[in-house]
């Protein structure tokens, strides 16, 4: 009898898990039998194709815009006024600025394809709206930043600057930050409301100095002939001298250090190239003349 019971107890249990699956089941399948189908894969259908087209149209504006803007700047530079500096900074920056715009648009009218009201969201976006525009802020500060950039022309693309601790060439502006290629190939982006002090290195002629020091009682006159000499060779050389080479005299750096000390104006990027140059020539020059040089350390510095 107690075997009959369990066997009769578990067929009941068995019986109840059934119904209620066959219940769920009948609820799925009317479900799923209620739906339209047509209307649903027309609707996917007819979204993927408006999203394929937008974009195709945005893919056209985007390449005829910026070959617009490239033909543009292209017949712009034939008869200019400045610099070549100048104008590939304009230029970076207007093919930023349209960038974005064909972004916004583009995504404003996928959200529209999906359905999704986005000026209903823009509307009454309130709380949102309001972190939104605190978390931009720095964003606006990138561009307020960056258009005070352009209108001081503190730097131009293709220019040499010092900006913080980053030293390198200004490789392109943008609307929220500005990209330096460091001297090692370093490629730096930095927002623009981070950049407080420039030191542009391209607006003026460098200066390359160069200290050859001497021993007291060494002849400084035929020295100096020779170093005159030297300078009158290798100045036709280098078109990249804008002022110079200029012989100064002597002057004592102190502790008894006597030395002949020359300076040259540059183009900037070539005062070191020029100032290894001269300085070589007149160690080399010298030597031949028998003068000799002092065992105190050569001081060479570039500076503005």
């Amino acid at each position: 009898m107690q075997t009959f019971f369990l066997t009769k107890q578990n067929d009941t249990v068995t019986s109840t898990v059934s119904k209620q699956m066959n219940r769920q089941t009948n609820v799925l399948t009317h479900y799923f039998t209620n739906i339209n189908w047509d209307g649903v894969i027309g609707k996917i259908i007819s979204v993927a194709i408006s999203i394929i087209l937008l974009s195709v149209l945005f893919f056209f504006i985007n390449w005829l815009g910026k070959k617009f803007i490239s033909h543009s700047f292209k017949h712009t530079k034939r008869g200019q006024h400045l610099t070549s500096n100048r104008m590939n900074t304009i230029y970076t920056l207007s093919l930023n600025i349209f960038h974005y715009c064909v972004l916004f648009f583009y995504f404003y009218g996928v959200l529209s394809a999906l359905g999704i009201p986005v000026g209903t969201l823009i509307a009454g976006a309130g709380i949102l709206s309001v972190a939104l525009g605190l978390g931009a802020q720095g964003f606006v500060t990138d561009v307020v930043t960056g258009f005070f950039i352009l209108l001081e022309q503190q730097f131009d693309v293709g220019d040499a600057v010092k900006i913080g601790t980053i030293s390198g060439t200004i490789h392109a502006i943008g609307l929220r930050t500005t990209q330096i290629i460091d001297y090692d190939g370093t490629l730096h982006f930095i927002p623009n409301r981070n950049i407080t002090i420039v030191s542009n290195l391209s607006r003026n002629d460098m200066r390359a100095l160069i200290d050859v020091y001497f021993e007291p009682n060494e002849d400084i006159p035929k020295m100096s002939k020779i170093i005159k000499a030297v300078n009158q060779q290798l100045a036709l050389k280098y078109p990249e001298i804008t002022q110079g080479p200029t012989l100064l005299g002597t002057v004592d750096n102190g502790h008894g250090q006597l030395a002949l000390r020359v300076v040259i104006y540059t183009k900037n990027g070539a005062q070191n190239t020029v100032q290894r140059v001269f300085l070589a020539a007149y160690l080399e020059e010298l030597t031949k003349a028998g003068c000799k040089i002092a065992n105190s350390p050569l001081n060479l510095t570039a500076a503005n």
